[in-house]
């Protein structure tokens, strides 16, 4: 079994936490605002924990379970509901089956009173009330000995209010100083970028005077991952804000690069084989999961088939991709004929396939198939699946673009990169194959990093044409791809690049947006609900504030067009 972090392994059997309702009627467990729980210093780590494990499992009864109400509890897992959110709306993925809301974020059809919204708006804002009650008792029982976990709480309730940003804009607030019980007031993006941006430079100025030789403990984050979200801030600080930030972002990609660049690929720090970053071995390339020279994954969520189940996060990106079926005939079949396919679940280590998600071929036609590495799992017209999708309930239509396993790395294991990224038919055993998920989920990632700063320079920043194209060489080499020079560095090129690199990883939406091309001037199947594809209204550039929140202060403001 992988190294389990032990803090998400007790978390839902050991919480003890105070626990403080967020908006109006949303629905927390315990869902008494005012109800404190007996805390000393020895139950602050269970309440750490439950920070942590907020972003991994949705409740703490077990896969299925929920802290919060009104929403089925695997769509309300953390993950999941950033992948809706952030995926679904996309080119990059579409799901089959016609689950309540779904088909609305899939097609960008949605209003306020999708149950989906709601859900994660509110799944942010109860991780927010949990790291706030962390901080507000360890600030009365911690002292000094809470000042390191003090930071990774406020780090960990900056991802949450991140998130909030970038996909509703305005965001209810609320921080440990506020009054247990109060309804926290709405603020503006502007307000919350500014917020979020002087939070996240002290937290990361903090780590470097206090802790500048940090030795992360798996599972949970430092500097890395607070300058990796600083970066991606930036990154987007012109839709956030109004104002660019492309030299902030920079700054903070430099600072990380500094800290891993000289080993891994060709001395950039990259892990050597991409699609090892997202099988069941990926905790080894995370902060204290042993491949300190590959050390790619600055942030990471861990999964255990056994200790950490879920229906959201890797598992769910996992079922959702595959399925098991045998019926293809290459030589009297056409590619994306209803139910004629081939495909084994267990060629990819999962024995609980959903048969839910596939990519539009405007999206998968940007990839070179035949060389770029990180299609090497894929399934295209060889397999019975064609590249684009006519009839969006038919699996097979979209190529089944597999990024998540859970295999096991290693060529005496039962994956073998020379083997095509297959199983190793000697290895596949019945206890190689899972139910569940032991695929750690990666928050953020080292090429994500060169790939903000490339885009960064290309937009406006500081440094040199030279340095951006080195940077995003890394990236490309290590796909197997041609490396580029200061004439590729175009703000397309560079978009496409991220397509290509960072797909399903919870950031296309946003990188369309920043791009202008989500709404308008870029177009899929089944966007606007047209199978060729079509604009949208720019009210789609951000969720609306769920109608159960309006309804609860009717003091909110709705984003403009719902």
């Amino acid at each position: 079994m992988k190294k389990l972090n032990i803090l998400l392994a007790g978390a839902a059997a050991t919480m003890m936490w105070a626990g403080t309702s967020c908006v109006g009627d949303l629905d927390l467990i315990p869902n008494d605002p005012n109800s404190v729980n007996e805390v000393t210093a020895s139950t602050l780590p269970n309440i750490l924990a439950k920070c942590y494990a907020g972003l991994a499992i949705e409740g703490q009864n077990g896969p299925g379970s929920c802290d919060i109400a009104g929403i089925d509890g695997g769509r309300s897992q953390y993950i999941r509901t950033i992948f809706m959110m952030n995926e679904f709306p996309t080119d990059a993925v579409k799901w089959k089956w016609s689950d309540e809301g779904i088909v609305d974020l899939n097609t960008l059809t949605f209003d306020a009173s999708n149950g989906n919204v709601y859900g994660t708006y509110s799944r942010f804002m109860s991780h927010i009330a949990v790291c706030n009650d962390y901080l507000r008792v360890a600030k009365e029982y911690g002292g000094e000995a809470e000042k390191h976990g003090m930071l990774e709480a406020r780090l960990l309730r900056a991802l949450s209010y991140y998130w909030m940003l970038d996909i509703f804009g305005q965001s209810s607030f609320t921080l440990e100083t506020d009054p247990i019980g109060s309804n926290p007031p709405q603020i503006s993006r502007k307000e919350l970028y500014d917020w979020l941006s002087g939070e996240l430079e002290d937290i990361i100025a903090e780590f470097k005077e206090s802790y500048p030789n940090d030795d992360v403990t798996y599972g949970k984050v430092g500097i890395d991952g607070a300058q990796a979200l600083a970066a991606r801030l930036y990154l987007n600080a012109q839709v956030y804000s109004g104002t660019p930030a492309w030299e902030k972002c920079q700054a903070h990609c430099e600072d990380i690069i500094a800290r891993h660049k000289g080993t891994g690929f060709n001395g950039s720090g990259l892990a050597s084989n991409y699609l090892y970053l997202f099988c069941r071995s990926n905790n080894e390339y995370a902060p204290g999961g042993g491949n300190k020279a590959e050390n790619e994954i600055l942030w990471t969520v861990p999964y255990d088939s056994e200790m950490t189940r879920s229906y959201g996060g890797s598992f769910f990106i996992i079922a959702a991709s595959t399925n098991t079926s045998n019926t293809f005939d290459p030589a009297t079949d056409k590619p994306g004929t209803e139910d004629k396919y081939n495909m084994d679940a267990a060629d990819y280590g999962n024995n609980a396939p959903w048969t839910c998600m596939r990519a539009p071929g405007t999206f998968t036609n940007k990839f070179d198939i035949v060389n770029d590495n990180r299609t090497a799992l894929w399934c295209t017209e060889k397999d019975g699946f064609s590249q684009y999708i006519e009839k969006f309930s038919i699996f097979n239509q979209g190529y089944a673009t597999i990024k998540f396993t859970s295999l096991i790395k290693g060529s005496n294991g039962d994956w073998s990169p020379e083997n095509g990224g297959k199983y190793d038919p000697t290895g596949k055993t019945p206890a190689n194959v899972l139910n569940w998920s032991s695929t750690d989920w990666p928050m953020f990632r080292l090429a994500d990093v060169y790939l903000m700063y490339a885009e960064s320079y290309v937009m406006g920043g500081t440094g040199t044409a030279s340095k951006a194209a080195e940077y995003i060489s890394y990236v490309r080499q290590r796909a197997g791809l041609n490396a580029w020079n200061a004439s590729d560095l175009t703000p397309d090129n560079v978009l496409d690049e991220r397509a290509r690199e960072m797909y399903w990883e919870l950031t296309r939406r946003s990188d369309l947006i920043r791009h202008n091309k989500f709404v308008s001037g870029y177009n899929w199947e089944y966007k606007g609900n047209v199978a060729t594809g079509a604009d949208v209204p720019s009210r789609y550039n951000l969720m609306p504030i769920p109608t159960k929140i309006i309804a609860a202060q009717p003091e909110f403001q709705q984003n403009p067009g719902y």
